[in-house]
């Protein structure tokens, strides 16, 4: 098989690499733990190194946090509103220790806010590939530990914002007195609908108002210990929906597209039911759709090869 391109997805804790064919079709994929926050000995160069080892000496282009301030190269973000060409003609090349040459995505800033994003702007260009034939102009939500929605008008980026939901459900479970001595958690689809409902029923006051009730609730046995991070994820998600109507950056009884991990996905899609929202999943390969489209606007792969 041929390989036209290996497409690097770098962030914070993890790195995928995915070896495309001619027409862009997954070939192969490797999953590593060297994200920018922990590396291999050799640092870049050498988490670099497994993520290609023994392949073909094609093309490598990569996006996400490898590209940041504490990445390997700083890449200058481009200004919304941003297009995907605007991407591609930005990409910032760097020579590996083993003679590879490397090509980093930039991020995206929203200078309106401000609000920045790195990795997700490729999923962005994955999704409006894939839906090529779709208007111009979507609203899309990329869950994960920092939520970014992002509004698309005539094919450009014009608004990103950013919610720390994924960071916050962490840091309650773990390190706040509403995790402290919990057992081993279960999914708990009640729980989860119960902390939706107060979050969408929290009105002007907010789900912050009722982040305690995971402990009160638990203390009056109402919540099983175990069932509390099910409650929060709810409680969170919940708000992050709640929040985006109150803002405008959906309309009620909408549809969206999401891009992310299949079980977040899952968990956005039963809370937007709630919601009256209609959140439409794009393929799990839509990074890797990105990076090829990006790839073929900078002409790194052939003319003519483009899926």
């Amino acid at each position: 098989m041929t390989t036209a391109l290996i497409a690097i997805d770098w962030g914070s804790t993890h790195l995928r690499s995915y070896r495309l064919g001619q027409r862009g079709e997954v070939q192969e994929v490797r999953a590593l733990p060297w994200g920018v926050r922990q590396l291999p000995d050799h640092g870049f160069d050498g988490a670099f190194s497994e993520a290609v080892e023994g392949w073909p000496d094609a093309p490598v282009i990569a996006c996400g946090m490898v590209g940041s301030r504490n990445g390997w190269l700083e890449v200058p973000y481009v200004d919304t509103p941003a297009s995907v060409a605007q991407l591609a003609s930005a990409l910032a090349a760097l020579d590996t220790r083993h003679g590879r040459r490397l090509y980093l995505v930039p991020g995206v800033r929203d200078p309106s806010r401000p609000d920045v994003m790195r990795g997700e702007e490729t999923q962005v260009a994955g999704l409006l590939a894939t839906y090529a034939d779709a208007p111009g102009s979507t609203d899309i939500l990329l869950p994960g530990t920092h939520s970014k929605w992002v509004s698309v008008r005539h094919g450009r980026m014009t608004r990103v914002a950013t919610v720390m939901t994924g960071e916050l459900y962490g840091m309650l479970c773990r390190h706040s007195v509403l995790g402290a001595a919990l057992p081993p958690s279960v999914a708990d689809d009640e729980a989860f609908d119960q902390g939706l409902l107060a979050a969408r029923d929290s009105g002007a006051a907010g789900a912050l108002s009722r982040v305690f009730l995971a402990r009160s609730l638990m203390l009056d046995g109402k919540l099983a210990p175990a069932s509390v991070p099910s409650y929060l994820s709810g409680l969170l998600i919940g708000e992050e929906l709640r929040a985006a109507l109150a803002a405008g950056w959906i309309a009620p009884r909408a549809s969206l597209h999401i891009v992310g991990e299949d079980a977040l996905v899952e968990r956005y899609v039963r809370a937007a039911t709630v919601f009256g929202l209609q959140l439409l999943a794009a393929p799990s390969d839509t990074t890797a759709r990105g990076l090829w489209r990006l790839a073929a606007l900078a002409s790194l792969v052939p003319p003519g090869v483009e899926a």
